[in-house]
């Protein structure tokens, strides 16, 4: 919007209102608040519950997909199970006198930063500094004073590479380069610890003994791959098709901070889509394909670059560096649904994993990622898992979570099987052998390949086994790892799975800051331009004056609003209709409704435009009927109030 670039972006404006209005507001405030937990206050309940309608019909609507409420509780097995509680982790670090700690990643990116724009100062860009501050404010900082030292050029060129792959160095990577750059406490520049791994999970028992441990979910997916075969049946084992959940998930955050981005407790929306591991395309994907897209591949980011390249979902694919068609539409899908509810398409970019960032089970990975004044920021995962969930899960609890397909020939299949000499075995083993027999039945394909490489070499196998202490032995006399063939009628197969996965609370405030800005020689004169879809109120009405003979007249519009299901809201207060408009602009309501003398005479209203104040004039229906189609069936402005006579303003909109 023209007008937005006229006022330069405050983010202390901004959250100022956001606060004030009670979108959002500290949870537990008055008793000194708890640090990443918010509440939502009316405007921002409405907001968020309007993207997760156009979330719902955008993607579960459209796509036919089968919604599931699974449960926030999760046992520790499945989580065990699915990796989270050995991997679900990020690396903090501690100052071992002040006991203050640190997430390793972001303590070396913040003062790396710093001696960046430190070596700018002295190198006298100091208004280049100031311009890039408006434009990218970073979080609160640990570093609190910017000391003004020019770097030698190589050092200053390393950290720009350093920052460019920020997100995918290990644990012990960041302690590396804590030591090479000399990185301590910012406040007290003491050393600190190590960076050692700390769970994100909420612990807890389930039931009264606490015998039963589990957590708060992480993510919403475990439940839905939990529920494959039940949802395979509901779908009249067809394939391929997709899941969907929305609800709360839980990540215990080192150092929650800059608001909604790193918060404990959120609302995420995940698709789990299940495809054939030999055929990935999508049969949309045609539909799709020229949507142009700004990506950051791997590539670039390995050369310590930042510039993304911009190129259509087909060409990315067709180029392999997108993975498959699946993967691809779900880009076009996401940019189209964020673009839908107020993201602005220039503050967008697909980023993919690194390699050494993506979890070993991964096809390939991209991040939406928006741009705020904190940076960029992941704001949906879109990731091809293989067939890694149901495969675990599978083979934890030997139940069968796979698609099954006649074949229209039998044909022979060759693949490795355990041969266990039962003779021997039992006695080996006594009570214990079912155990050791289901460990060896559960293996897949590929870790038979190596146990069976093991016993050749070995001559015994080495295994750790649930309820042993110590590995069991399994020797060359007990069991045999070969080859059998079959001929089967049917194709059994695990479905690969495509993830898009929504972090709800990030977009909601990505698209505050997308969407704010002030008038033009008036900067408390905000305005959030919320698309009309998804703005907690539609509908201002807006009474000229208090005298009884407009009574009728607003009573009968709230009426007709009401029962088009348009959400409004009256404000006949005292104030000057300008005051009255201008606290509604900070709310993001889109239209505002004037009743004035004139509404008695001959029935007619005037109907405002928030971002631009064009007012138009008309019966009391056809302002309705404007306000229903630019909000609900993406009808422009121009388009929805072609019928409606221009109205000059008077100047009550000052």
């Amino acid at each position: 919007m023209s007008t937005a670039a006229a006022v330069p972006f405050s983010r202390e404006n901004l959250e100022s209102i956001l606060k004030r209005r009670f979108f959002f507001a500290p949870a537990f405030e008055i008793y000194g608040g708890v640090s990443g937990l918010y509440d939502f206050g009316p405007p921002g309940c409405a907001l968020q519950a309007n993207i997760v309608d156009v979330w719902r019909k955008h993607f579960i609507l459209e796509e036919d997909m089968l919604e599931v409420d699974c449960t926030m509780l999760t046992p520790h097995e499945v989580l065990k199970t699915s990796g989270h509680v050995d991997k679900f982790a990020d690396w903090m670090c501690r100052d071992l006198k002040t006991g203050e700690i640190f997430r390793a990643d972001h303590l070396v990116e913040e003062v790396l930063e710093a001696r960046l724009k430190g070596d700018r100062e002295a190198r006298g860009l100091a208004a280049e500094v100031v311009e890039e501050d408006e434009d990218k404010k970073k979080r609160k900082k640990k570093v609190k004073e910017i000391k003004a030292i020019r770097l030698p050029d190589e050092e200053a060129k390393e950290y720009e590479i350093i920052l460019a792959k920020i997100d995918g160095f290990s644990g012990p990577e960041l302690g590396q380069l804590m030591i090479k750059y000399k990185i301590g406490n910012p406040a007290t520049n003491g050393p600190l610890e190590q960076p050692k791994e700390f769970n994100l999970m909420f612990e807890t028992a389930i039931g009264p003994s606490g015998q039963l441990k589990g957590y708060l979910r992480p993510e919403t997916a475990q439940g839905q791959f939990l529920n494959f075969n039940k949802l395979l049946d509901f779908n009249n084992e067809k394939m391929p098709f997709a899941s969907a959940s929305i609800g709360k998930s839980f990540r215990n955050e080192i150092s929650p901070r800059s608001g909604l981005l790193r918060v404990r407790e959120f609302l995420m929306a995940e698709i789990e889509h299940y495809v054939d591991p030999n055929d990935k395309s999508h049969k949309s994907f045609d539909d799709f394909k020229d949507v142009k897209l700004n990506f950051l591949p791997r590539d670039i980011q390995e050369a310590g670059k930042t510039e993304p390249i911009t190129t259509t979902v087909g060409e990315a694919v067709s180029s392999k560096m997108v993975d498959n068609e699946t993967l691809g539409y779900f880009l076009a899908r996401i940019y189209l649904f964020l673009t839908k509810i107020g993201v602005d398409p220039t503050r967008l970019r697909f980023r993919q994993h690194m390699s050494n960032e993506m979890a070993h089970y991964a096809q390939d990975c991209w991040d939406a990622e928006l741009h705020t004044s904190y940076g960029w920021i992941e704001c949906v995962g879109c990731a091809d898992r293989s067939a890694y969930d149901l495969t675990v899960h599978s083979a934890r609890t030997k139940e069968k979570l796979v698609v099954r397909e006649p074949l229209p020939e039998p044909k022979k299949v060759t693949r490795l099987e355990v041969e266990i000499d039962k003779r021997k075995f039992g006695p080996k083993f006594k009570k214990n052998a079912p155990l050791v027999e289901n460990w060896l039945t559960g293996r897949t394909e590929c870790e038979l390949e190596d146990l069976a490489k093991e016993l050749d070499e070995k001559l015994s196998i080495s295994a750790k086994i649930s309820g042993f202490e110590e590995p069991v032995e399994i020797g060359q006399d007990l069991i045999k790892i070969e080859e059998k063939t079959h001929v089967e009628h049917v194709r059994e197969y695990t479905p690969n799975v495509i993830e898009p996965s929504f972090g709800i609370g990030r977009i909601l405030y990505a698209i505050f800051e997308h969407t704010f800005w002030a008038r033009p020689g008036s900067e408390s004169r905000c305005v959030l331009s919320l698309p009309p879809l998804v703005a907690p109120t539609k509908v201002l009405l807006v009474p000229l004056s208090t005298n009884d003979r407009l009574s009728p007249i607003t009573k009968k519009v709230s009426k007709i609003l009401r029962s088009h299901q348009i959400p409004f809201k009256i404000d006949d207060s005292s104030a000057s209709i300008g005051k009255r408009y201008a606290r509604n602009d900070e709310l993001g309501t889109p239209f505002g409704v004037t009743i004035d003398f004139d509404s008695v005479d001959d029935g007619s209203v005037t109907l405002r435009e928030r971002d631009s104040t064009k007012q138009v004039r008309g019966a009391i229906d056809d302002v309705v009927l404007a306000i229903k189609n630019i909000t609900y069936n993406g009808v422009s402005w121009e388009d929805g109030t072609k019928n409606l006579v221009p109205f000059e303003s008077k100047g009550d909109d000052e």
